[in-house]
């Protein structure tokens, strides 16, 4: 799955111009020229282009604490700092202070710089932790010698995590540890190079570095994969169901059933995480449910699947389905199946759809996909847990629709009621996640941390307002977001307007203007402008404004208060 890094060299003289342009500063106490280009080729591969300031290397505090510095004067949307474990090791070597602080002193030194920037520019910090070095002073015994190198090494990594990436919200953690883990230290670093090129990195680990890093920066910008769609024989447990029967099937502690149920375990935890599950198999659809409702083996059931689609029909119509059930991008969907002949019909009919090549052997299913990192995030809310039944009630809705031939009639007898406030820090997480995830109905496609939610929820020039949606079915939980900015007396202008696709064409559109309506009289604002900025993924709302009345003026949308007529809805503010 990984591109060459002769790949993405080739890739960097691709035309970028059309492409999403980001902004990345890339601070190194080592050489990282070709880290820059790699990181260039894989935005490039997913769509993304690159305009990257490098500083020269060993300048990272130079760049970070002078504030007229060529780093501030770039300006960037994402700081990548990558300080090397040689470098680090030197550093500590040569420290005169006492040893067993080196941890604490460095990441004081660490939280200073991110301090430093959050005060000037606001960037994003990605900051690369420290794969181990083993200097064998002490050998084995350095894990209980408070004063040793590597002793420090893991303690500063504990606290890059526990101190830094838990209490900052715009500081993330390349994992280069767990790349190393996954590849050896023979494979990323290479002696020779590093002490004539002063690289740390080797030719054959930069892409695999990039492909890291680049994902936290994909996933912030609200790419990333969002449901697992499972074949079941031979994928999901061994052996063939209809040939089989249920106690001949493969799961459980024993050979290679073990390799099945431990990926099961992965596939759970990813549910759990929030990642929609779906089930696309060839099968008679009760023979496929059996294992699930039946087998005493089996870690998945029936309850962590969104969509059960098993049939005798193509894959690629029902992955179709599965996406038309579920509303999001093909883009945002992983496919696993054992099958070459599968796969390659999946990619070749929904290319957009991430097929991995699935090794032959089952025992290499997971650690294949663990080096894959499919499924980044640089969030994580309690209402993930609760995303497959929402989906599963979602299911039921469409079914319930079909029963009734007036569609007024059915939003009617939902009794949809909306949980109306602004911004708080209970809201906080699930709001900074839905300006993250949310690309379809998002008119600016603006994302915001937690940390600038926090601003927004104390800026006195902004009104954030927050919806839920319930109804008989169930609870969809916070599913619209609205921030307001006071341009001048008069006017307000809506800076973010997203909402979940789950719930669109129930009235929620004309519920939230009605709402906007409301705050604009309130505070005696005449005029509301709206503004669509096209992306890839949200052509449904370009022709939103004019929908509901907005007039064009200048590259925007404006409503003029006092002729609005309050929109007709079935929805009951809480």
């Amino acid at each position: 799955m990984y591109k060459t890094f002769s790949e993405l060299k080739k890739k960097n003289n691709q035309n970028s111009h059309q492409l999403k342009k980001i902004k990345v500063a890339l601070l190194g106490d080592t050489a990282t020229q070709f880290l820059n280009i790699a990181l260039k080729g894989t935005a490039l591969y997913n769509g993304f282009n690159l305009e990257i300031f490098e500083a020269d290397f060993g300048q990272i505090s130079r760049q970070i604490l002078d504030p007229s510095s060529e780093y501030y004067e770039f300006d960037p949307d994402y700081t990548i700092i990558f300080e090397s474990s040689h470098k680090l090791l030197s550093q500590f070597y040569k420290s005169h202070d006492s040893p067993v602080n080196f941890a604490e002193d460095k990441i004081g030194f660490i939280e200073k710089l991110y301090n430093t920037i959050q005060s000037r520019i606001k960037s994003r910090v990605i900051y690369c932790n420290f794969p181990g070095i083993s200097d064998q002073v002490f050998g084995n015994f350095s894990n209980k010698v408070e004063s040793s190198f590597v002793f420090q090494q893991h303690k500063l990594n504990y606290l890059l995590s526990s101190q830094l990436a838990i209490g900052k919200d715009n500081f993330f953690i390349a994992d280069l540890v767990s790349i190393q883990n996954k590849w050896g230290r023979d494979f990323m670093f290479s002696p020779s190079i590093y002490v004539n090129t002063e690289m740390v990195l080797s030719i054959d680990a930069l892409p695999i570095v990039a492909h890291h890093i680049f994902s936290i920066i994909s996933s912030l910008e609200g790419k990333f994969k969002k449901c697992l769609i499972l074949d079941l024989d031979n994928t999901t447990w061994g052996g063939i169901i209809g040939d089989d029967g249920l106690e001949k099937i493969q799961i459980g502690n024993l050979g290679i059933g073990k390799a099945f149920t431990e990926f099961q375990y992965w596939v759970k935890a990813l549910q759990k995480r929030g990642v929609i599950l779906a089930v696309c198999s060839k099968n008679d659809e009760d023979k496929a449910k059996e294992p699930f409702e039946k087998h005493p083996d089996m870690v998945l059931k029936l309850e962590d699947i969104a969509v059960f689609v098993a049939n005798w029909e193509n894959k690629v119509d029902n992955i179709r389905k599965i996406q038309s059930i579920l509303n999001i991008g093909f883009d945002s969907m992983v496919f696993l199946d054992d099958n070459p002949f599968e796969r390659n019909i999946v990619r070749e009919n929904l290319p957009e759809v991430c097929v991995p090549e699935l090794p032959e052997d089952p025992a290499h299913y997971l650690e294949y996909l663990y080096s894959l990192n499919l499924f980044e995030t640089t969030s994580f809310s309690e209402n993930d847990t609760e995303r497959t039944k929402q989906y599963q009630v979602e299911a039921q809705r469409a079914i319930a629709l079909e029963n009734f031939t007036n569609v007024e009639d059915f939003l009617k007898s939902m009794n949809m009621v909306s949980d109306v406030q602004p911004f708080s820090h209970f809201s906080k997480p699930r709001i900074s996640q839905l300006t993250q995830r949310s690309n379809q109905f998002n008119l600016r496609t603006v994302r915001y941390t937690e940390q600038e939610i926090e601003y927004l929820m104390n800026s006195d020039r902004h009104y954030t307002i927050s919806f839920t949606l319930e109804d008989k079915y169930g609870d969809n939980g916070l599913i619209a977001v609205i921030v307001l900015e006071k341009k001048d007396n008069q006017t307000l202008f809506i800076d973010t307007w997203l909402m979940s696709c789950r719930v669109l064409k129930r009235g929620m559109e004309d519920f939230t203007l009605n709402t906007i309506i409301e705050t604009a009289k309130k505070h005696n604002y005449k005029y509301i402008v709206g503004e669509y900025i096209p992306t890839a993924k949200n052509q449904m709302v370009k022709d939103h404004y004019e929908k509901l009345g907005f007039v064009e003026q200048n590259e925007k949308w404006i409503l003029n208060v006092d002729d609005y007529q309050s929109q007709k809805v079935y929805i009951i503010s809480k």
